[in-house]
């Protein structure tokens, strides 16, 4: 069932604790730790996550060394819904492996061939397997987040807020329609959150690329304006607004900053939680490479998680099974 898998060697560092002794942590049923300063060896392998008249759908795993269960995070590449791979973010993902998160990095749909909102529905349908298979990765099914980078951001954006949206739901899951699509909490890397003024942007600024890209998955402008996040709360549609953080360049020239900045203001507007890293001079995708800033940008994600999930930057444990965010949810419906 599941691919090959391979020890990256250079994560082999110890993995740190909680204040307490490890045996006081494990034999308490339902404890999950996360220290975001941690070093665990991570296995990296792929599986397949759902399978359709096309074949197989690989996810890849980044999945911590250590006795667990650990949180875990749900990864969506960018590549203007048109192109990109699950292995773009493999630096990212390994990073926040090896401080305790489960990471699985799925495949997604791609125009032309497949059309708004194919991408969402992936991500629906991958978050509802990801919880329902989180024992088999030695993590724990209540304590999944999301990261998406660029157009990928748009897709986790868009089913996270439309969690129970009919549309994204139409892969059935195996195990049970019963499995919720709702993730606690968001990593947006310079993401793509009003596809519509994106559209725009590279018309005036001649990025015909990703223009040609945009029309070819949304097909038309009403699309790109319904399949919209910030458009979405503008209109005061009843969403969940799961707590958020967003790394962004400020030399991004492949989105406009000033719907990142309207977004930020609606978001929180509506009741969402949002908080924004700029990260002077750099580019679009700047955290795929090494250096200072991309090392800035990786431990301010883990931290984000971690407060997300212990309500502090400081190593704790937590007990799994608590109650999904409400009070970040505008009028949606419960499931």
């Amino acid at each position: 069932m599941y691919g090959s898998w391979q020890v990256i060697d250079k994560w082999a560092f110890r993995a740190r604790s909680c204040d307490i002794g490890d045996e006081d942590i494990f034999i308490m049923s339902g404890m999950v730790v996360y220290d975001p300063k941690g070093s665990h060896k991570v296995r990296v392998f792929d599986v397949t996550y759902r399978r359709d008249q096309d074949g197989p759908w690989p996810a890849r795993i980044y999945q911590p060394e250590g006795q667990g269960p650990f949180p875990s995070l749900l990864d969506v590449h960018g590549g203007a819904w048109t192109w990109g791979s699950y292995t773009d973010n493999e630096r990212i993902d390994l990073s926040l492996a090896a401080s305790g998160l489960v990471v699985a990095a799925i495949e997604c749909c791609r125009a032309p061939k497949y059309a708004y909102p194919s991408q969402v529905t992936d991500v629906n349908y991958a978050t509802r397997w990801l919880k329902a298979h989180a024992r088999d990765f030695n993590a724990d099914a209540d304590c999944i987040g999301g990261l998406g980078t660029s157009s990928g951001g748009h897709a986790l954006f868009l089913s996270a807020m439309r969690p129970n949206d009919p549309r994204y739901r139409t892969l059935p899951l195996p195990e049970g329609e019963d499995v919720s699509a709702r993730l606690s909490y968001l990593l947006a890397a310079w993401p793509v959150l009003d596809p519509y003024a994106r559209y725009l942007f590279a018309k005036e600024n001649n990025r015909a690329s990703l223009v040609e890209a945009t029309n070819s998955y949304f097909l038309t402008h009403d699309a790109m304006k319904e399949g919209n996040p910030l458009l979405a709360l503008e209109r005061c549609e009843p969403v969940d607004l799961p707590p958020a953080l967003i790394i962004q360049g400020t030399a991004d020239n492949n989105v406009p900053l000033s719907a990142l900045h309207r977004f930020i203001e609606v978001y929180r507007a509506a009741g969402g939680a949002v908080d924004i890293e700029w990260f002077p001079d750099m580019h679009h995708g700047f955290a795929y490479n090494y250096g200072a800033e991309p090392d800035r940008a990786l431990e301010i994600m883990k931290a984000f998680v971690c407060r997300q999930l212990t309500g502090s930057e400081a190593p704790l444990c937590f007990r799994t099974g608590h109650p999904e965010f409400v009070s970040g949810r505008r009028n949606s419906p419960k499931q």
